[in-house]
């Protein structure tokens, strides 16, 4: 069956380092695009960063442009989150989501979410 599993979150200090992975199974991961989202207790989910289904493009929020770089790699089925300079407001709960829209439409799965806790 589909899976997407995150890992590597945890607790940080402010201005630490933290990466985080997603490992996909169950479906073609070189056909999909992949999607970091995150979401903070009392937020909506935002979208975080993405990537193409062979990269090199990818995309950013503004709130993280310079400070969190994607990448995956498809002979691993997984896809990476690198965050630098981690800042209190990054706390949340992140989320790994493949997508891939054909002419019959759009197919999406999620991961279950790791939490990332940024604090002294």
């Amino acid at each position: 069956q589909v899976q997407l599993v995150e890992s590597g979150g945890g607790l940080v200090q402010p201005g630490g380092s933290l990466r985080l992975s997603c490992a996909a199974s169950g479906f073609t991961f070189s056909a999909y695009g992949m999607r970091w989202y995150r979401q903070a207790p009392g937020e909506e989910r935002e979208l975080v960063a993405g990537i193409g289904n062979f990269g090199p493009g990818t995309n950013y929020a503004d709130s993280v442009k310079g400070q969190f770089t994607i990448s995956r790699d498809n002979a691993k089925n997984t896809v990476y989150l690198q965050m630098n300079s981690l800042k209190p407001e990054d706390t949340a709960v992140y989320y790994c989501n493949a997508v891939r829209t054909t002419l019959i439409g759009k197919t999406e799965y999620w991961g279950q979410g790791t939490q990332v806790t940024v604090s002294s």
